[in-house]
């Protein structure tokens, strides 16, 4: 069986596109947000086995959503998902407890060989 995965990401379409990769890849989404505050609720609800999550984001940034995850649930798995040219941000993002990061645009093998190095899972 898959992971159940939570994706965070402002922009629809991305989140369409991570959607479809890990469907195809076996893994099951059981929820998305589009900011920070429904990350953390939705993480609370779901409790996913893997979340990605865009840095910049309206509400709260992911950086303060990962946080508050972290915070919450310290072995939390969280992969970033970020803009080229945002390396400070990334870099902020992996000292805050980001397991990960994913840069856009992304390739789905890229994706899934992220996941497979955090997760320990065979996709």
């Amino acid at each position: 069986m898959g992971l159940k995965v939570l994706i965070v990401d402002d922009a629809l379409f991305m989140r369409n596109m991570l959607r479809d990769i890990f469907n195809k890849a076996g893994h099951e989404v059981i929820g998305e947000a589009a900011n920070g505050v429904e990350a953390l609720e939705k993480y609370q609800e779901l409790r996913p086995d893997l979340v990605t999550m865009d840095i910049v984001m309206p509400r709260r940034s992911g950086i303060e959503a990962l946080q508050d995850i972290v915070a919450g649930d310290p072995r939390a798995v969280v992969i970033m998902v970020s803009a080229l040219g945002q390396e400070s941000l990334v870099l902020e993002a992996v000292q805050a407890g980001a397991k990960d990061f994913i840069v856009k645009p992304f390739k789905e093998d890229r994706v899934l060989e992220v996941v497979r190095r955090v997760s320990g899972t065979a996709v």
